[in-house]
């Protein structure tokens, strides 16, 4: 009776221990950092989130999830009540997304940053700041699926068509074509030998052709040469020029002298005798006229004029 009293009081002593070390284990490994509440409200699935679940910023570790529920305030929302380190550098531009940990499927929060300075997003008890989710990669290739899938059947559908009996002969016909020309392309080196050939005579006779156009550039430089030393002899103050401007000048002279010569002794004269042949011109014209009202004057001479007042025979006119 007294060994089983021993062996029942042993017992309770190693339970007692046990949970003694379990929950100085527990007392020791718990968290005394004080960690800063968030909350994210999304409308997204969170497929493979779970409390407790790691929050990350840039990769590092910074807090955990501590709890998921429906908002029931706003219908179909999710609340995920997040609590990470007070040393994170969580602003208001700051943005949560949905990471997968390898193969597991076990999600965690990714916390970033856009690459803009902004100030701090303050968070407490009382007032819970919310941090927005947006959409991760899984997320936005779920979205794009049905976008890939429609492109996808219309190249397929494109790709029947390429390949209907009528577009295959079609491509037989084009690769056939594309065989001969390439057969017909193999003949032209064959063709291009004789030029090939040639074309060291041509480079020997280009190059004679270089030096005579050379020999032509020389001579055409000489000549030039020339032409400015004639030139400059022509314009030269005591040259060919200057001596016929010289004579172009004297001559001008006496062509001035001798109209002056004739403007001075010739013109009156021939005034003179203008005036006298006008004179003469209008004592024909006067005979003329009489001869004319009376052509018997020619013969029995001109008419005594009538006499005039006071003259004898005058007759006054009658009214």
């Amino acid at each position: 009776m007294e060994n089983r009293s021993h062996a029942l009081m042993t017992g309770f002593f190693t339970i007692a221990l046990v949970i003694g070390a379990v929950l100085a284990g527990i007392w020791l490994n718990r968290d005394r950092v004080e960690r800063v509440p968030y909350q994210i409200a999304t409308t997204q699935s969170v497929p493979g989130l779970n409390p407790q679940g790691a929050v990350r910023y840039r990769g590092l570790e910074v807090g955990k999830v501590n709890a998921i529920g429906f908002d029931p305030k706003v219908a179909g929302q999710i609340l995920i009540e997040l609590a990470i380190d007070p040393e994170t550098p969580i602003t208001k531009t700051t943005y949560a997304t949905l990471g997968y940990q390898g193969v597991t499927g076990i999600a965690y929060i990714q916390l970033d940053d856009a690459p803009v300075a902004a100030s701090p997003l303050a968070s407490d008890a009382t007032h819970v700041a919310r941090i927005p989710l947006r959409p991760g990669f899984f997320d936005q290739l779920e979205k794009r699926g049905n976008a890939i899938l429609a492109q996808t059947e219309e190249l397929t559908a494109r790709l029947n068509i390429l390949v209907n009996p009528a577009n295959q002969k079609s491509l037989t016909v084009a690769i056939d074509n594309i065989g001969k020309a390439a057969e017909q392309f193999g003949a032209v080196p064959q063709k291009l030998d004789p030029l090939l050939q040639r074309l060291p005579a041509l480079t020997e006779k280009f190059d004679h052709t270089m030096d005579a156009f050379g020999a032509f550039s020389d001579n055409a430089s000489r000549l030039s040469d020339n032409w400015d030393r004639l030139a400059t002899n022509l314009q030269a103050k005591d040259g060919p020029i200057a001596h016929l401007n010289g004579t172009f000048e004297r001559v001008g002279g006496s062509l001035e002298d001798m109209a002056s010569d004739v403007e001075l002794q010739t013109l009156p004269h021939v005034t003179a005798m203008t005036d006298e042949a006008r004179s003469s011109l209008r004592a024909v014209k006067r005979t003329m006229n009489s001869l004319n009202e009376r052509p018997q004057s020619l013969l029995f001479g001109a008419p005594k004029p009538t006499p005039g007042p006071g003259e004898p025979g005058f007759a006054p006119p009658s009214k």
